[in-house]
């Protein structure tokens, strides 16, 4: 157990979707088990974002110039298409319209609930709206097929960035948060297999290339949020029916990425979440994290806590990760909205439980 005394409470950070009904269910079950452990709230990714970025492939299949590849429809989860998509034979991606993406309408229609539950007493005064929005790269890479992937990439990010636009139009700067899921391009580097398909990259052939597309993305990201509002990175490796698409050797990519974002982005990252794997509790894991300058005003929050092992095992992790890291709140390694329903209020109660005890 760590010994480490402290000056201000442990808080603890909610990666996104968590499996409540909806989202003023989500408000009030965060509110009343975590309270003022957590500085921002996200809305549960609830109604056709459960399965995080699944739900884009309907609106692929309503842009003119994208194609199935594949005769026989492919059932994933017996509500998505799981085929890819190609760009239409002669089609230029410069002229690819993609409607509303969903983003959008959700984030303004639960923050009208959040600013109601806030107004009540009910959500702290202090908390802000957490909106999580995936890379552009996280969703072409998972749904376009290669040859398609440079073409229509840019296209898609505009189309993202026009929601999150709307975003920023329509919530207060004041209460809004806004974090990248970051998932793709850490199999991208780590040069993962998932159902036994290679993920590669199409802007670079080497862990150097990608890791600078990565960055230069991810630093495009940050710019796109105006310096009122709160920005952040969920780094992932994954979680493909509750486990990572591979189990990183060490934190060695992941401070990788940090400490580029930390120099590159053209303003200050609010706050950044790692995972940490269950097994994980020695110091060879996070020992590439030493190396990391982390600055002043960017909150860390590690993925340590596992309903597998409760407050021990985060302990565990947490004793050894403070040998490195000098000061972060808690985690769990990705969203739990796959999770069973009835495991909820046990995780938001353990996030309190391990906070308290740090």
């Amino acid at each position: 157990m760590m010994t480490t005394p402290t000056t201000a409470p442990t808080h603890a950070h909610l990666v996104g979707s968590i499996n409540l009904p909806d989202a003023d269910s989500t408000f009030r079950h965060v509110s009343e088990h975590l309270g003022t452990r957590v500085t921002r709230i996200p809305d549960g990714e609830v109604g056709e974002r459960f399965y995080w970025i699944q739900f884009q492939r309907n609106r692929f299949d309503q842009v003119d110039g994208l194609v199935r590849v594949g005769e026989t429809r492919i059932p994933f989860r017996e509500i998505f298409d799981a085929r890819p998509m190609a760009l239409a034979a002669g089609f230029d991606a410069t002229e690819l319209r993609f409607p509303s993406l969903g983003y959008a309408d959700a984030a303004i229609a639960s923050y009208a609930d959040f600013a109601r539950l806030k107004a009540d007493g009910i959500i702290p005064a202090h908390v802000r709206f957490q909106v999580s929005l995936p890379t552009p790269a996280g969703v072409i890479g998972s749904f376009v097929v290669s040859e398609s992937q440079a073409a229509v990439e840019p296209e898609y990010e505009k189309a993202l960035f026009s929601e999150l636009d709307r975003i920023l139009a329509a919530i207060p700067h004041d209460q809004l948060a806004i974090q990248w899921d970051t998932a793709f391009e850490f199999g991208m580097l780590e040069e993962a297999v998932i159902w036994g398909t290679k993920l590669t990259s199409w802007f670079a052939d080497t862990h150097e290339g990608i890791l600078e597309g990565v960055i230069e993305r991810g630093v495009r990201q940050a710019a796109a949020v105006p310096g009122d509002v709160e920005v952040g990175y969920h780094l992932c490796y994954g979680d493909v029916e509750e486990a990572h698409f591979v189990e990183p050797e060490d934190a060695s990519t992941l401070a990788e990425v940090l400490t580029g974002l930390f120099v590159e982005a053209p303003r200050v990252i609010s706050f950044v979440h790692l995972p940490v794997p269950i097994e994980r509790d020695d110091d060879a894991f996070f020992a590439p994290l030493g190396a990391v300058a982390w600055p002043q005003n960017t909150e860390v929050f590690l993925g340590l806590v596992h309903h597998e092992d409760g407050v021990e095992g985060a302990l565990r992790r947490a004793a050894t990760a403070s040998r490195v890291v000098p000061n972060f709140g808690i985690a769990t390694e990705c969203g739990f909205g796959r999770g069973p329903s009835e495991r909820t209020d046990g995780l938001l109660d353990l996030h309190n439980e391990v906070a308290a005890a740090l």
